[in-house]
């Protein structure tokens, strides 16, 4: 079984690349701006580059997990460009998206919240889902939160900056969300790629944890001072989502995958948080 994984030079694809080929899968990554051995260069941007690409390494599963943070055309251009190849190819389509699609007006969220972003990139990523969606209805189109791991997760660099004072800016204290290990995001996405489940899908961490609380453990699982994060609650007029908690009873029902909480995955260090 041939797996396409595009993005696999970043946190998420390379942990996904890696644990499908430990699994069994033929996987090929694919990457824009930091070649990956054995990977393919890919524009996502690109239609064009995109369908010869598919059509070249036939893949019975993409998984799509390219991203860029402000970059319409490739968030939502590029998703659409990876949906319409891949459905041509005939293949199986599991599409990241993100709990950004979503305001935080209704703080816990199931599957059937309707995007209703409140700043650019929740906006392009929901423009993502909707093209997806009408392209290929039986596409798994997973929203996630915070991923953490190995010390490679976003917010974990940034808690070491801010440390370090290598960055400016806070933790917010009441801006809440679910973290999960990248681990068992890359889990979820290989399971979803032979189950055959069609729509949208929360697969987010157990613990509802603000960023400054998680600031906090990721300090003291390094061995940093966390009284040197910090931290206040987010300043008004700040165009971002408070308290989003997804709720992820339904992947409790259709992944064997454990979506572990943050308290108990960041108890280890960086290196061997498994």
């Amino acid at each position: 079984m041939r797996m396409l994984i595009t993005g696999a030079s970043g946190h998420l694809g390379s942990t996904t690349a890696k644990r499908a080929a430990a699994a069994g899968w033929d996987v090929t990554g694919t990457y824009f701006s930091n070649p990956i051995p054995g990977g393919e260069p890919l524009d996502v941007r690109d239609r064009d580059a995109v369908d010869a690409l598919i059509q070249q390494v036939r893949p019975d599963v993409v998984v799509h997990t390219a991203a860029g943070r402000e970059d319409w055309p490739t968030i939502a251009d590029g998703s659409a460009h990876i949906a319409l190849a891949t459905a041509r190819a005939g293949a199986r389509l599991v599409h990241v998206s993100t709990e950004a699609v979503l305001s935080g007006r209704d703080i816990f969220y199931d599957e059937s919240a309707l995007p209703d972003p409140v700043y650019r990139y929740g906006a392009a990523k929901a423009a993502a889902e909707t093209a997806v969606k009408a392209i290929d209805p039986a596409a798994a189109m997973v929203r996630t939160s915070l991923i953490l791991g190995y010390g490679r997760g976003v917010h974990e660099k940034l808690t070491g900056d801010l440390i370090a004072g290598r960055a400016k800016g806070m933790l917010f204290t009441d801006q809440v969300r679910k973290p999960i290990h990248v681990d068992d995001l890359a889990g979820a996405l290989i399971e979803l790629a032979t189950n055959g489940y069609a729509g949208v899908l929360n697969v987010a961490g157990a613990d509802p944890i603000s960023r400054y609380d998680l600031g906090v453990l990721v300090a003291e699982r390094d061995g940093l001072d966390p009284a040197l994060i910090p931290h206040g609650p987010m300043p008004a007029g700040l165009t971002a989502p408070v308290d989003i908690q997804l709720i992820i009873d339904r992947a409790g029902e259709v992944l064997t995958t454990r979506l572990r909480g943050c308290r108990e995955f960041l108890q280890s260090p960086a290196r061997s948080d498994r």
